[in-house]
């Protein structure tokens, strides 16, 4: 089942809101357009606005109200990932090149800022001071993440608790504002909006740790970019940390680390291997498990209408994920 599939029914709105996208980004200087427009075309599946849309449909469902917050939300998604690819140095997303690896990293910065402030701007039609903070507040929590994530890059001397922090600023956070800020702009009730955030937030953290589990399980056409990109970049995911609780691991990981400029495909290769050859898979999907059952467990708030369905179809999909 593809995950499009689950709401077949929005598309007509999804394609106004990705034309809004479109014409949002048509910067005056002719680089910045061209890189916005590239990492737009490079595709992706849209989930925020789709979670912005079926969140509204708890309220007062106003397309053009609802169309603002939804290119909004994606618009900062879409710029975290531009500052993404420049801290891991990234030249492949999605089997294309990055906005990095087509221009440069002053670029790609630059690109990734214009877009975060055209969020801003687009979001200033809505006149809701709590949206607008929510917003505010997803930046610098990104903002943050990035630095920790700069940080904590080949450094074994992490845990599972600092493996969640990020992943909550990385992920979490942006699709759990998604639900939030569609409820808000929908004038949904105050007990629907707590639901639908705490379900955004249970979502995100499985869907990145499903991610992170298939960057060791699927294969480079699959991923898009070669398996265990992760690791060659010194970033520790929820299945190395699992690993790292063998010693023989984690000895071998630390030495890797000790030269981070000697660390390359080859290299991380036997290191891979071990990963899927022991329990941390098994394990990092059981605990995205869990955050699935309080997904489902925050739907039970909801009222029986179609977009609680198609939530709990979404949920269900990103359980069983093999790309």
């Amino acid at each position: 089942m593809k995950l499009a599939r689950t709401y077949t029914y929005l598309k007509n709105d999804l394609d106004k809101i990705e034309d809004a996208l479109n014409e949002t980004i048509q910067a005056e200087h002719p680089v910045l357009r061209e890189a916005s427009v590239q990492l737009l075309q490079a595709g992706g599946k849209r989930l925020r606005p789709v979670f912005v849309l079926l969140s509204s449909m708890f309220g007062n469902y106003d397309l053009e109200r609802i169309k603002t917050v939804a290119v909004s939300l994606e618009l900062i998604h879409m710029a975290s990932l531009v500052h993404d690819d420049v801290i891991d140095e990234s030249d492949i997303r999605r089997g294309k090149p990055t906005v990095k690896a087509q221009w440069d990293n002053r670029i790609a910065m630059y690109t990734g800022d214009y877009i975060f402030a055209r969020s801003i701007e687009y979001l200033t039609t809505i006149n809701n001071a709590r949206a607008h903070k929510i917003l505010s507040e997803i930046i610098v929590e990104l903002s943050i993440g990035e630095i920790e994530q700069i940080k904590d890059k080949y450094n074994v001397n992490q845990n599972i608790r600092n493996y969640l922090r990020r992943i909550k600023r990385k992920t979490a956070l942006l699709i759990s504002s998604s639900c939030r800020i569609g409820a808000i702009a929908s004038d949904a009730s105050p007990a629907i909006e707590k639901a639908l955030y705490q379900y955004g937030y249970y979502i995100g953290m499985s869907y990145q740790i499903i991610d992170d589990i298939l960057d060791f399980t699927s294969t480079e056409k699959q991923l898009g970019k070669p398996a265990g990109s992760d690791l060659l970049q010194g970033n520790l995911t929820l299945p190395v940390l699992y690993a790292m609780e063998n010693e023989d691991f984690y000895a071998q990981l630390t030495d890797l680390f000790r030269n981070p400029k000697a660390v390359d495909q080859e290299s991380i290769v036997p290191l891979v291997q071990q990963v899927k050859k022991s329990d941390a898979i098994d394990r990092s999907y059981e605990l995205s498990e869990r955050y699935l059952h309080k997904a489902f467990n925050a739907l039970e708030e909801l009222p029986n209408i179609k977009a609680k369905q198609t939530l709990r179809d979404i949920a269900i999909y990103i359980g069983k994920r093999k790309a």
